[in-house]
């Protein structure tokens, strides 16, 4: 584990046993008991692995009931995935616990543990490695048992009425399978709360039961006390009057913290890149939409998607064999609706172009009425040639279309529209309007090219970088593992581009040589990855990003770069390997491959490692072994969790030591966009900031969606063709984000009212920019009162005068947007702060006495 306990459990659990989470007759307790171990077919078998316990093997009582102490880790989210059948529990003659389950697959599946609440890594044992298949349909490994003998266990298994076992002796190493012709051991049925189940019994210590018990019992107090609402808080604080909040800041009490805490994470996700930040307004410009993009389920999405007219696909002889399908159209037009229309705004000039062979094409900016808005002729080619005019649109209008139309017969791919205005003017570049919200959140990194899109739906869908380099027409497009495509318009070079027009750190992310852990693709999540004859080929790709983003003209890559029109190196000084794995054996076999070799051949990169997809559970706390062992500087946590998580866990960060890893909180979020969590999410913040030591970056997640294409919410900033609309959210960010500090100053909060849950929900950080002189003190009242502050100094003083800028309304609301005044230093030090808001104070330090690390 990373961080010490915070979390004792006596209070909590006398609580519980008050409150009648669960029912247990009164007897003594008994040195042993049987611990009877199932799982269900509810929730197509995803609830995970129970617990029920007896001292007669006749009364069983349920703990939980059905709390899940093991969830299955297989597989995809769909209806088949993370399921767990016919759980076969025992103890190993030292102690150990041991589980195998059945996943509706090819794979044995197995878990161990020491108390059955901490298990380590899931691993899934190929068992049928060395079987022929008899159908074409894909078999699925049932019944699964184990028995024992002189320290060798065999597991035995059932596939198509037929028994089959392997032999292991330590639950890494497995023989090939072999006909069962013994007899195996059966599951036992037993009845709890009037239901028959299936299962294992063990006889173990009744402290077991209790540690189980209680371990039961603190999770559900923490989802209770996380359950947090505006309408919870008006029940919980009836009879609260105004608060008064005494803030004492000491100079002299001060630490070093990171001066990048806030940045952004762009994924694809949401339609965010085509269809959002990059600029392209035609919508499968390169006819490449294939059916299997969306797996199937839309036969409309496919090569001839967003278009209409009179055309048909051809692949003869196409423009480059990384583009292979195109456009011929005789004697007619074709029209392009790009997403959800065209937006154009009356006067401003687009870049129109195509590739074309034969006649002369005409080109039109046409309104929903048919009216033309834009038109220019093209001349004709005898073979594949890029043409290209400026179309200036007459009309302000959202529901546009492009149309192409010849008298002859014409071949034509790649049919692009830019707006001229293109953030920093650059071609083939980035909405406006979206990279400068983007802009204005003042980002120190920018995360890319996505958590999930980066490793990929499958092996065959890892995001590569060398895809997306070079002319657009080589470019590989790919399917996304969110169920739409990706042009590659928007590749690495674009990043790295879009990255220093920011002023921002770039902090790419690739795959650890294994897929998402939800892909679908295969029906096997991230259990598999690549093959390890191929993985020093892949490691290689590691390597020769490093080289096209900061190598010299003259090496192999850094001369790709420079074709593309940046002979300066990039100076990328950051690198993720992995994003929220299953940290399994067959990830950190190649994890750490990856990671040893960039530390070999580029030590000055900081390679940020991964800690799972949660805050705790076995990937943190495998991910973190791993880390602590390669000594990683930095390593990405995830977490999205309830505004009550946020309010309740501001000390998070309290206990972790500060002799291991740095942490990258790579994405997070309070499950809503109402003012309620944004004011959650600024609370959290302040811990964050006050733990900037250890804590070096932070991104929201996800940060773009387009209206009507979102497949995650909540998100920051949320668009259509014309009109950007940053959330609340967003507004908080922004704070953080032109607000940062590179000093923490230490305060002390002394309230009117002491109870414990007024305090946790007033936050206070004082942070000072050394590069401006200025202190920035940020306030965070989330209670249905006013708290009036009064802040004083120690061993410093300020100018007169301050900016006030103050986020305040209703906490059910989404329209609370921040006001900035410039008012007296001493009047912004005691201003009230209205229930629920959110303050940040900025004034110019006239002296200041600080000292080095001294807390």
């Amino acid at each position: 584990m990373k961080k010490f306990s915070k979390h004792p459990f006596l209070g909590l659990i006398l609580l519980f046993l008050l409150s009648g989470f669960i029912s247990k007759p009164t007897i003594e307790k008994p040195e042993k008991v049987y611990l009877f171990a199932y799982s269900t077919v509810k929730n197509n078998g995803k609830n995970g692995l129970h617990f029920a316990w007896s001292s007669d093997q006749k009364s069983w009582f349920a703990i939980g009931p059905e709390h899940p102490f093991l969830k299955s880790d297989y597989g995809s989210w769909g209806p088949t995935g993370k399921s767990m059948s016919e759980a076969f529990l025992f103890k190993d003659d030292v102690g150990i616990f041991h589980c195998f389950w059945s996943v509706k697959d090819d794979v044995l599946a197995y878990a161990s543990s020491k108390d059955l609440i901490n298990w380590k890594s899931q691993r899934y044992v190929q068992a049928m490695k060395n079987l022929t298949k008899k159908t074409d349909e894909k078999p699925v490994i049932q019944n699964i048992t184990v028995s024992e003998k002189g320290g060798q266990y065999n597991i035995h298994w059932v596939v198509n009425n037929t028994g089959y076992y392997n032999t292991t002796k330590d639950f890494e190493d497995y023989t090939e399978a072999k006909i069962d012709t013994g007899t195996s051991p059966k599951l036992t049925e037993v009845t709890i709360q009037g239901e028959i189940q299936k299962g294992t019994i063990t006889i173990v210590d009744w402290s077991l039961v209790e540690l189980l018990t209680k371990t039961m019992q603190v999770s559900k107090f923490k989802d209770k006390q996380n359950n947090t609402s505006p309408k919870s808080d008006s029940l919980l604080f009836v009879g609260l009057k105004l608060v008064t909040a005494q803030i004492s800041i000491n100079g002299q009490q001060s630490k070093k913290i990171s001066n990048m805490l806030t940045g952004v994470f762009f994924e694809d996700i949401n339609y965010a890149a085509d269809g959002g930040l990059y600029g392209e307004l035609i919508q499968n410009r390169d006819f490449e939409y294939a059916v299997s993009d969306k797996k199937g389920r839309d036969e409309k999405w496919n090569a001839t998607m967003a278009w209409s007219g009179d055309f048909k696909i051809a692949k003869e002889d196409p423009i480059h064999p990384n583009n292979p399908n195109y456009a011929v159209v005789s004697k007619g037009a074709i029209s392009n609706s790009g997403f959800d229309g065209i937006a154009l705004k009356a006067n401003e000039k687009y870049d129109f172009s195509v590739f074309a062979k034969g006649e002369k094409i005409t080109v039109k900016l046409k309104g929903i009425n048919g009216e033309t808005l834009a038109e220019a002729v093209l001349k004709r080619t005898s073979s594949w040639k890029k043409i290209s005019a400026v179309l200036k649109s007459s009309k302000t209008v959202t529901d546009a279309h492009l149309e192409v139309s010849t008298t002859g017969e014409t071949s034509i791919d790649m049919i692009s529209l830019f707006p001229q205005k293109t953030f920093k003017n650059r071609k083939n570049g980035l909405r406006l309007d979206l990279a400068e919200a983007i802009a204005d959140m003042h980002p120190k990194f920018v995360r890319f090219p996505g958590g999930c899109v980066a490793h990929g739906d499958g092996l065959h869908n890892i995001y590569r970088w060398k895809n997306t380099i070079g002319s657009l027409e080589s470019r590989i497009p790919s399917r996304n593992i969110w169920n739409y495509h990706q042009s590659m318009g928007l590749g690495y070079f674009e990043y790295f581009q879009f990255c220093e027009d920011l002023g921002a750190e770039a902090v790419p992310v690739l795959a650890a040589g294994v897929p998402c852990q939800n892909s679908s693709d295969g029906g096997a999540g991230q259990q598999f990855g690549i093959p390890m004859e191929e993985m020093d080929e892949y490691v290689q790709d590691v390597l020769d990003l490093i080289e096209y983003a900061n190598g010299s003209v003259t090496s192999f890559w850094g001369k790709k770069r420079a074709e593309a029109g940046h002979p300066k190196p990039f100076n990328l000084k950051y690198i993720g390997i992995g994003n929220e794995d299953l940290i399994s054996d067959v990830f950190e076999e190649r994890y750490r491959m990856i990671v040893k070799a960039v530390q070999q051949k580029y030590p000055e990169i900081i390679v940020i490692g991964t800690v799972g997809p949660f805050n705790e559970g076995t990937d943190y706390n495998e991910g973190w072994r791993i880390a602590n062992d390669l000594k990683l500087p930095i390593v990405d946590e995830h977490y999205y969790q309830s505004p009550g998580w946020f309010i309740n866990n501001q000390d998070f960060y309290d206990g972790y030591d500060r002799s291991k890893s740095k942490v990258y909180l790579g994405e997070y979020a309070s499950w809503g966009n109402k003012f309620y969590n944004a004011l959650a999410e600024a609370l959290y913040l302040t811990g964050i900031e006050r733990n900037g030591d250890i804590v070096t970056m932070a991104s929201y997640a996800p940060l773009l969606a387009r209206e009507k294409h979102t497949q995650w919410n909540p998100d920051l900033i949320y668009f259509n063709g014309q009109e950007v609309k940053p959330t609340v959210n967003y507004f908080v960010q922004q704070l953080y984000g032109k607000n940062p500090g590179d000093v923490y100053l230490q305060s002390t909060l002394k309230l009117s009212d002491t109870n414990n849950e007024v305090s946790k929900r007033i936050g206070v950080s004082a942070v000072l920019d050394n590069a401006s002189g200025d202190l920035i003190v940020k306030l965070v009242n989330l209670l249905p009162v006013e708290v009036t502050p009064s802040i004083d100094f120690t061993n410093f003083s300020t100018a007169e005068n301050a900016s006030y800028t103050l986020l305040s309304g209703n906490p059910e609301k989404t329209t609370a947007r921040p006001v900035t005044q410039k008012i007296a230093a001493k009047e912004a030090f005691s201003k009230e702060l209205p229930p629920y808001s959110f303050a940040v104070i900025r004034v110019k330090m006239s002296s200041k006495t600080l000292l080095n690390e001294t807390f």
